[in-house]
């Protein structure tokens, strides 16, 4: 099944030139491959933020180290 999305062609230009600068043969592999760069990135952060929350609740919070690290270089 196909679907007609209506865009402008400085878009659709953009749009090509961008695939032609990837290597990619169409608008359509370029659009799959942002999708899936988009999803990896999605569940990265979805991890990140379980990891987050699981040293959170084992640890607390933790203190910023940036006023500690100030003062050892001011030694």
């Amino acid at each position: 099944m196909s679907q007609t999305l209506v865009i402008s062609e400085t878009l659709y230009s953009q749009l090509q030139a961008t695939a032609h600068e990837r290597g990619l043969d169409n608008l359509e592999d370029l659009i799959r491959q942002s999708f899936e760069t988009w999803r990896a990135r999605r569940e990265t952060i979805q991890q990140i933020d379980a990891l987050r929350e699981r040293l959170f609740a084992k640890h607390g919070e933790t203190a910023d180290s940036v006023d500690l690290i100030r003062a050892d270089r001011e030694r």
